[in-house]
């Protein structure tokens, strides 16, 4: 997780860096926590509107989650980079692998940028 905030920092630098422990507005736990890269604003179907992180990064049960936040289209990430980035799940904003071992890192540096790109 180190080596991933120290890559992820220098690929985005000066990039804001938020810490979401996971809890909701009443303090009940509702994912991992998250350090999260970026800003972008989330627009909600009830109109309202938040603040949040573009790029995500979570340790979980399986092993590391990188979250890219705010596609517009959901099928891009596996399609464009789920072939060649090694052993990894990549879903519409997510991309889960075991261990750093299991990927090609420069295939999730190109898909870091391009979620910040996108929502930039």
């Amino acid at each position: 997780m180190q080596i991933l905030h120290d890559h992820i920092s220098e690929l985005l630098p000066g990039t804001r860096i938020w810490y979401d422990d996971g809890k909701d507005e009443k303090g009940k736990i509702v994912s991992n926590p998250t350090i999260g890269y970026g800003e972008y604003t989330i627009q909600y179907a009830n109109g309202s509107e938040k603040p949040f992180f573009q790029i995500g990064l979570s340790a979980n049960s399986t092993g590391i989650s990188i979250y890219i936040l705010g596609l517009k289209d959901k099928a891009y990430l596996s399609k464009t980079f789920g072939p060649s980035i090694g052993k990894a799940s990549v879903t519409g904003y997510c991309i889960k692998f075991k261990s750093l071992k299991d990927i090609f890192l420069p295939v999730l540096d190109e898909a870091i940028v391009y979620g910040v790109q996108s929502t930039s």
